[in-house]
């Protein structure tokens, strides 16, 4: 009978696809750790499995050390031109704001740190390699005076390949305009905290990434002025193990701690603490 006997249909075959974003998956450049981008940030961009720290932009740098609501950018107006006229450098310049949508290769702002109020530097490795030039110089020079004149202490993430060649003698002139900036936020006794990531290299080594009242460096980061090899060339011998790492630093003596980026935020906060000699949420007047 019909209503014993099941009737078989023709299976209609599935056309809707499980469509995943090509963007939602990240690999950790070191151990090759695949992760989904969401994990990636909510560790601070950090890989669970082999800890590499990856590169974060200057916003994220921003927004990780400082107190959402107070953060105010300066000196957004600043720009970049070409005055030597440097074959294609209008061209790469206009490239670069295109692909990393800032202006130059640093942010500034000012914020409050758990309610400390500071001055905060950011320098973003995508903007042509975090190189420094003209404007770079210029910004940090104006966050520095504003610390002179608020006496708010100063923070400068440092990730740079060095100054920017298409500015010429000109971005070198920035590691001096930098240093005497910094040498007068030590007469007057404001804090200077400098945090070097992966890479820190070039005449940023050579100036304000290392002229820290405290320096603070990532695990794991690269940190020096020429490379392994014009130095290997130059010395003629083999370098040792670790060379130009910050843990390889830190035993040195050339950088005071490596923190971890999950702990950024709490030990610049006591270290400022410690240095000023106030609490957190009070004595910090701008007289």
């Amino acid at each position: 009978m019909a209503w014993f006997r099941k009737e078989k249909k023709a299976r209609q075959p599935l056309t809707a696809k499980l469509e995943i974003p090509a963007d939602v998956w990240e690999k950790c450049e070191s151990c090759g750790h695949t992760d989904t981008r969401e994990n990636f940030q909510r560790g601070f961009n950090v890989c669970p499995t082999c800890d590499f720290h990856r590169r974060l932009r200057a916003l994220e740098y921003t927004t990780m050390l400082l107190d959402d609501a107070s953060i105010e950018e300066a000196e957004s107006d600043i720009k970049s031109v070409d005055p030597l006229g440097f074959p294609d450098y209008p061209g790469r310049l206009k490239k670069a704001r295109t692909n990393a949508g800032d202006a130059d290769a640093i942010l500034t702002t000012s914020g409050t740190m758990d309610g400390m109020p500071v001055n905060l530097g950011v320098m973003d490795f995508a903007f042509m390699g975090g190189s420094m030039g003209s404007v770079v110089g210029e910004k940090i020079a104006r966050l520095g005076q504003r610390s002179l004149e608020k006496k708010f202490p100063l923070i400068i993430v440092s990730a740079s390949g060095g100054a920017r060649m298409q500015e010429g003698v000109l971005s070198l002139m920035q590691m001096a305009k930098t240093s005497v900036m910094l040498s007068q936020l030590s007469e007057r006794r404001i804090p200077y905290v400098s945090i070097v990531t992966n890479p820190t290299t070039g005449g940023v080594s050579a100036s304000y990434a290392m002229l820290g009242d405290a320096i603070l460096a990532e695990p794991g980061a690269v940190i020096g002025f020429a490379g392994p090899r014009v130095i290997k060339q130059t010395l003629g011998q083999d370098l040792p193990a670790g060379f130009q790492t910050a843990e390889f630093l830190l035993e040195h003596g050339m950088v005071d701690s490596v923190v971890h980026r999950r702990d950024l935020k709490q030990t610049v906060g006591q270290l400022l603490r410690h240095m000023s000699g106030k609490p957190a949420a009070t004595g910090w007047a701008s007289s």
